[in-house]
């Protein structure tokens, strides 16, 4: 199979709205009448299908009778993916007895677990459809936006421009990672995509940078320099390069004394609840040593949520979701009635799964209407004090853990797995893997502004430190080690307070357990 042949399949296809397993690639590129199984492959795809599969290419073959095609290997079983319907699916908890108030989204993965001062980026109005121009807009939007931040620092060529260009010839190149694979001498190939085709580059094992590629996650935004190899068909990459945060960050700062807690997961409604921890929290921010803690923003899971892992229902206090949402509310009020309280969703309340996620409905607000809280989508820029917090739940950490070598990304250090999201200026750039995201007219879950302060839960690991200048924070949780935790060995850090100082970005933790 040759690079232009497979180039031009990847190539058509995203001209069509799909993506495509390697092993389709391969099939479609040796296939003697290369248009008429293009055509029939994705006509046996189904109509939600994000991925054209090595199935549907053989089943587009056996179809027309196509020779030249490569028998499926055995045990092969295809990895077709579909994308979330948001019509159709089931919020990630639902009710029990007042009727569906969910936002769409899918169904359940395994669990991992009005303000003065206060200025936040809104709620999500979800234009997705699901049809194949959907997921056009949304990747041409997230290039255009990460594509922006990288065109300052190379001499960008489209990728059908450096088709054309003569060998020997130093190109650069800012594309979507499409496919990431090593080489038989132990060398990177890289393709890249951008909105004119898709080009291969290769890495060679003796860069400095060439461990960075093992840090890539599919459909991220990258740039890369190097020189095109004397057929022209391939670029030697000399350079790589991601979106990242300036060095020369300098992060804003509150003008007076005043401090806000970052808290997440708190899982009201579980039967490891650890309603005394979070006494005590809300009795300390009542003494004069808490005095100027003005702020409390939650990062999602505020309940337990119904439904959200295989046998929940043994393990659940409460089980109505509205009643969840009616005590954390009672537990809300017991911190002092002056807080403002910024929260957002996560993946156990209820609102759909897929990512970015709307904010609560007007039922769920209503029920926490405690302190005016602001309730925004997940993720969102939050300014307090004239401090940016990006506040994001984090589903898509569990992505970065599994995906990443353990150097570079793990649940003991989860804040250096945020540093990789910073990095990549993106909450969840992988599509089509284990976070669930919807596709929009744009993608919202872009990192545009450099924040001051990255805030996120889920993983249920306290976690921080600085990166470019950025305060980063994973909040821990309010939840004792639950069966599924104990069944994959998570041992989560219970009742952790973080305490930033606006004034200075310096951080306290208070332990309540």
């Amino acid at each position: 199979m040759s690079l232009e042949g497979a180039a031009r399949v990847v190539s058509e296809l995203a001209s069509r709205g799909y993506n495509a397993d390697r092993e389709a690639v391969t099939l479609l590129a040796n296939a003697t009448d290369l248009d008429a199984a293009l055509d029939r492959a994705v006509e046996q795809a189904p109509d939600d299908a994000l991925k054209v599969s090595s199935e549907h290419v053989h089943a587009a073959l056996d179809a027309t009778g196509a020779p030249g095609s490569p028998p499926t290997p055995a045990g092969h079983t295809g990895d077709s993916t579909e994308p979330d319907d948001p019509a159709s699916n089931p919020s990630v908890s639902t009710a029990t007895d007042r009727g569906d108030t969910s936002n769409g989204g899918g169904g359940p993965p395994v669990e991992t677990g009005g303000l003065a001062a206060v200025e936040t980026s809104g709620d999500v109005a979800s234009t997705g459809t699901g049809q194949y121009r959907d997921f056009q807009a949304v990747f041409r939007d997230r290039y255009e936006k990460l594509s922006g931040h990288l065109r300052s620092r190379v001499n960008h060529r489209p990728a059908a421009t450096i088709a054309d260009m003569s060998p020997g010839s130093d190109a650069a190149l800012v594309g979507l990672v499409s496919d990431i694979r090593s080489t038989a001498g132990g060398h990177w190939l890289v393709e890249l995509e951008d909105t004119t085709g898709v080009f291969p580059c290769l890495v060679m094992s003796d860069r400095e940078f060439a461990d960075d590629v093992r840090e890539l996650l599919y459909d991220e935004v990258v740039a890369v320099e190097g020189t095109l190899a004397d057929d022209g068909g391939i670029l030697f990459v000399d350079d790589l390069h991601v979106p990242d945060i300036p060095r020369t960050h300098t992060p804003s700062t509150a003008d007076r004394p005043v401090r806000a807690a970052l808290v997440s997961d708190v899982h009201v409604g579980s039967q490891e609840f650890r309603a005394d921890a979070w006494a005590g929290f809300a009795d300390w921010l009542h003494t004069e040593e808490a005095a100027d803690v003005e702020y409390l923003l939650v990062g999602g899971d505020m309940v337990e949520g119904i439904g959200v892992y295989p046998d929940q229902d043994e393990e659940l206090d409460i089980v109505d979701i509205y009643d969840q949402y009616e005590r954390f509310s009672e537990h809300l009020k017991s911190v002092p009635g002056d807080m403002e309280v910024v929260m957002i969703p996560g993946n156990h309340d209820a609102v759909r799964l897929a990512e970015p996620q709307p904010a609560f409905d007007e039922e769920l607000r209503s029920i926490m209407s405690a302190h005016d809280a602001e309730i925004a989508a997940n993720p969102a820029t939050v300014t307090v004090e004239g401090v940016t917090v990006l506040m994001y739940h984090g589903v898509s950490l569990d992505e970065v853990i599994a995906e990443l070598p353990d150097e570079a990304a793990s649940y003991d250090r989860p804040h250096e797995a945020m540093y990789q999201l910073l990095r990549k200026r993106h909450v969840a750039p992988q599509y089509g893997g284990r976070t669930r995201l919807a596709p929009e007219e744009e993608d919202h879950l872009v990192i545009e502004e450099v924040p001051d302060i990255f805030h996120a839960g889920h993983v249920h690991k306290l976690g921080y430190g600085k990166y470019h200048g950025v305060l980063t924070v994973n909040s821990a949780c309010w939840q004792s080690q639950t069966a599924f935790q104990e069944s994959v060995n998570l041992e989560p850090d219970v009742g952790y307070a973080p305490i930033v100082d606006l004034e200075t970005l310096d951080l306290t933790v208070r332990k309540f357990v």
